[in-house]
């Protein structure tokens, strides 16, 4: 009688999980089609790396004049046929830290190519010394990287000589120093001067940037804080989004400068201020995601002007669970998240390295709901926040 309970008890085992694998197979087929049904905003999980590739994307078949409104009215964005990787990339360098950058046509081509239509030119705001003869910063400790407006100056000649028809760049100011700012007016002025009305964003700048420390960099304090009110006000006054690098914290004290971005937003309330990265970084790579989450929403319901970027492949590379903790987040606060890539578009990268990390740095859009796909991937979001006449399609009915 034993031996017949347990082999029927075994049998038992072995049929649900025949059920159970049948289930998981099905799932993974599910989430191998491009895109998954989402709309029940349940999470999940993380589709294995391997299956995931910019080279197995179809190619778009959208073009500028399908963001805008009423030139092409039967227009609709399948995402079923179309690329998951977003059309905005709202954190981009096209210059370095140092040395020699890709060429400006091999850019525009590559966004075109993969279906980036809009694109923020940031500069580095803490460039390395010249005679450095380095491109990244963390191959040159103890040189050191000061704010300026190399790169600033470069991107607004080559967009002012050679502005690309397919592609919508917004340049950024990224010269300002946030732990000696009081001056800052003053610079914007001379690039009123010298662009006039060409740069309308502002950022990356660097608040506490843990990675750049060892290269001299000064991070903000409270107190400077307070200096920042000039250039805040004609931002304000302006519509220009501020980008911001603030880490979170790090592994051993993930909270540890919270309370600069977070007296940052108290002191200008009333500014578009965008969080980059969400505060995450190399150095913070063990947070509990549902603290972070839980942080990153209070801050949303008490500042209306705070906007997220979902920068940089950290985010899919060391949170894991993404798709169970992000996805219902971003979906639930998709009008305040903005995707970019945080590309760095050093001479020796070529474009399928863009091409990578731009897909890397929009997998969570593949499985968002259609409503914040079309917020987030599509635009909608950047748009509203710029004030530019364009509009994201609306999505195919399938």
């Amino acid at each position: 009688m034993t031996s017949f309970k347990q082999n029927f008890v075994c049998a038992l085992k072995l049929t649900l999980l025949g059920a159970l694998l049948t289930v998981l197979g099905g799932c993974a087929a599910t989430l191998e089609s491009a895109p998954p049904d989402v709309s029940s905003a349940q999470p999940l999980g993380v589709v294995p790396a391997s299956e995931l590739d910019w080279r197995k994307l179809p190619p778009p078949d959208h073009t500028l004049a399908n963001f805008r409104p009423g030139e092409t009215p039967d227009y609709c964005f399948d995402r079923a046929t179309q690329p998951y990787t977003a059309v905005v990339d709202s954190h981009f360098h096209p210059k370095p830290f140092g040395g020699p950058a890709m060429d400006a046509q091999l850019l525009w081509d590559t966004f075109d190519r993969l279906g980036v239509r809009f694109v923020n030119y940031f500069g580095i705001g803490q460039v390395l010394e010249l005679d450095a003869n380095c491109s990244y910063y963390l191959d040159c400790p103890g040189v050191s990287a000061i704010p300026s407006i190399k790169n600033d100056f470069v991107n607004g000649l080559e967009k002012a000589a050679y502005d690309p028809d397919k592609i919508h760049i917004t340049l950024s100011m990224t010269f300002i120093d946030l732990a000696h700012a009081e001056r800052a007016s003053e610079t914007i002025a001379l690039y009123d001067k010298e662009f006039p009305g060409m740069f309308t964003w502002s950022g990356e700048l660097n608040m506490m940037k843990q990675a750049l420390l060892g290269n001299n960099a000064e991070p903000a304090s409270v107190e400077s804080i307070a200096g920042w009110a000039d250039f805040m006000e004609i931002f304000r006054e302006r519509g220009v989004p501020v980008t911001i690098h603030s880490d979170l914290g790090n592994d051993a004290e993930p909270t540890k400068f919270l309370h600069l971005m977070d007296h940052a937003l108290e002191s200008y309330p009333d500014n578009k201020i965008v969080w980059a990265h969400m505060g995450l970084s190399k150095e913070l790579t063990t947070m509990d995601a549902r603290e972070h989450v839980r942080l990153m929403s209070e801050r949303l319901d008490q500042y209306p002007h705070l906007y997220l970027d979902i920068s940089w492949d950290v985010i899919y590379n060391a949170y894991h669970r993404w798709g169970e903790i992000f996805i219902p987040f971003f979906n639930q606060y998709s009008t305040r998240i903005l995707p970019g890539s945080d590309f760095v578009a050093a001479a020796s990268k070529t474009w399928e390295n863009y091409a990578h990390e731009l897909e890397v740095t929009s997998r969570a859009l593949r499985v968002l709901d259609d409503e914040a796909f079309r917020n987030i991937a599509l635009g909608q979001n950047y748009f509203e926040l710029m004030d530019l006449p364009y509009e994201a399609p609306v999505l195919c009915t399938n």
